[in-house]
């Protein structure tokens, strides 16, 4: 018994860290279709509408760099405010899908292909991802500003994670961001992709000090 459990270890220590990438991509997706699925709300006229609107100014936002990183991700003026607004006033079940639709469209602008693995996790996971701000739905304003980091911090996990994908295999010497050298792929991935997206959630905590409760107040409305 305790030679087929150190095998067992043994193999699973010897399993591909892509394989862990695409397993926990598939419970994520998994996660997904049922928040989605147990979703009460019905997407009526009011809904897609603000939805639209969300994903559109997301998207124009999104075009706006005030820095761009030499391989992928820039800091915009709180592109990823209006889909979170959207998931405070609706849900997170709306706010993923709506948060899906808007990856798709950041591919189609123009993204970077590497195995299918890395397209869910660069695009579709990461933006739906800012979906889980929808936990300050009908929840205090305290919540509000809570779920702009969590949801953030979902989008940065699936970041780093295709990030990883990317730098896997390259020589540590290249692991290289501005004059500082990284000896660890991973570490390389969360400070690359943390250089660009904690700028652009704290801009997001800014706009929305000064604007979500109004907006949010707006799509709520009847």
């Amino acid at each position: 018994m305790s030679e087929w459990l150190n095998d067992l270890v043994s193999k699973f220590g010897k399993t591909p860290g892509t394989v862990w990438v695409a397993v926990g991509v598939i419970v994520a997706l998994g996660v997904i279709l049922l928040a989605v699925g147990r979703s009460a709300k019905k997407w009526n006229a009011k809904m897609v509408a603000f939805g639209a609107l969300s994903i559109a100014l997301s998207f124009v936002l999104s075009c706006i760099r005030l820095y761009r990183m030499p391989t992928g991700g820039s800091v915009t003026p709180g592109s990823m405010l209006p889909l979170m607004l959207f998931s405070v006033s609706f849900g997170v079940g709306p706010g993923l899908l709506a948060g899906l639709a808007y990856g798709l469209l950041q591919y189609l602008q123009g993204g970077w292909w590497l195995n299918v693995w890395q397209f869910l996790l660069d695009y579709l996971l990461a933006f739906a991802a800012l979906g889980l701000a929808g936990i300050a739905h009908n929840k205090s304003d305290k919540w509000l500003f809570l779920s702009i980091p969590i949801a953030a911090l979902g989008r940065a996990v699936c970041a780093i994670l295709a990030g990883l994908m990317w730098v896997a295999d390259t020589p540590v010497e290249e692991l290289v961001i501005g004059s500082t050298q990284f000896n660890s792929p991973l570490l390389y991935s969360i400070v690359y992709n943390g250089a660009y997206l904690i700028p652009d959630t704290l801009i997001c905590l800014l706009l929305a000090f000064l604007i979500a409760r109004p907006l949010v107040k707006i799509m709520k409305s009847k």
